[in-house]
């Protein structure tokens, strides 16, 4: 099988994608900024350990050092998930460094290695269509960024385009998705967190918008896929096709955990202008790469509550 490159192998998303081409018998190496010794303790997980046959250490602005890891994996196919990924990161300077300029060396790491690799999977952000559009949306949605990380995420797809002639690039722009050891920063873990330590009352925002929830499994067999495919030269939304709004989920986690707090929707954590409905399309992903189904949201939170 190939051996397949990942950066920010030890974040979320990383963790079961290793685990997903290790499964299929991918020989996985791993890109992580900081040896395991310095990494602060991660919430336990599904997976006990990430199946990497070697990690490498490496900081995505060292130029230098990004090219010597390339040369020595060689790597046939490159998931590249490393990047500053919460939205309300404090330092607004390392969303630009990182996932503009990060991506970019990587990009010339890839294209300046002796073979190159026959895949390279970008992670981009359904954040880049901002709040301007409501609805189902699929990729011929003109992008509206609306904060910093998502200017990032579309800047770097443009910068990534300028690659295109010398790297078989995939573009996957993924809408929300949650699972075991998703921060607690992130709406899902947070709701689920306070169901599991029976809080008596949980502080959220407007109760009615409705979204699309896939599971970090399901994303992980999707962009396993997309390396496995053909699937160069396109950008894809990565959903699940279904909304659900944040007083369906509050119920949804109430029956499973047997309880239920009490709901007080606190001022500051509602949006101006917020949009009420939220779906991606699937469809030109399932053109690729053929039905893509997963775990019902339900089925997300009693896993996520049991753990």
């Amino acid at each position: 099988m190939s051996r397949v490159l990942i950066t920010g192998a030890e974040g979320f998303t990383g963790r079961y994608l290793a685990a997903e081409l290790a499964a299929q018998g991918h020989e996985v190496h791993g890109l992580v900024m900081r040896a395991p010794d310095d990494r602060p303790a991660q919430a336990s997980t599904a997976l006990a350990a990430t199946p990497l046959a070697a990690t490498h250490v490496c900081d995505l602005l060292d130029a230098e050092r990004l090219s010597a890891v390339v040369a020595d994996v060689q790597p046939d196919k490159v998931a590249h998930l490393a990047a500053i990924a919460f939205v309300g990161h404090g330092d607004v300077e390392a969303f630009y460094r990182v996932n503009i300029v990060g991506t970019r060396h990587l990009l010339a790491a890839l294209a300046g290695a002796a073979v190159a690799p026959s895949a390279v999977l970008l992670a981009s952000s359904a954040n880049i269509y901002g709040n301007a559009a409501e609805g189902v949306i699929d990729e011929s949605v003109q992008p509206a960024p609306a904060n910093d990380y998502a200017v990032s995420k579309l800047a770097m797809e443009y910068m990534a385009k300028t690659w295109a002639d010398r790297l078989p690039l995939t573009l996957v722009r993924p809408f929300n998705y949650t699972g075991v050891g998703q921060s607690e920063d992130f709406l899902l873990p947070k709701i689920v967190a306070h169901f599991r330590r029976r809080a008596a009352v949980i502080e959220l925002g407007n109760l009615d918008v409705e979204r699309d929830f896939a599971d970090v499994r399901t994303v992980a067999q999707v962009y396993r896929r997309l390396l496995e495919g053909n699937a160069a030269h396109q950008t894809l939304n990565v959903c699940s096709g279904r909304g659900h709004t944040l007083r369906g989920v509050l119920d949804l986690v109430g029956d499973l955990a047997g309880y239920r707090p009490e709901i007080r929707v606190n001022p500051a954590f509602v949006r101006a202008n917020e949009v009420r409905r939220l779906l991606g399309s699937k469809a030109a992903l399932e053109r690729c790469i053929g039905a893509v189904e997963g775990p019902s949201l339900k089925d997300t939170l009693a896993w996520m509550l049991a753990a």
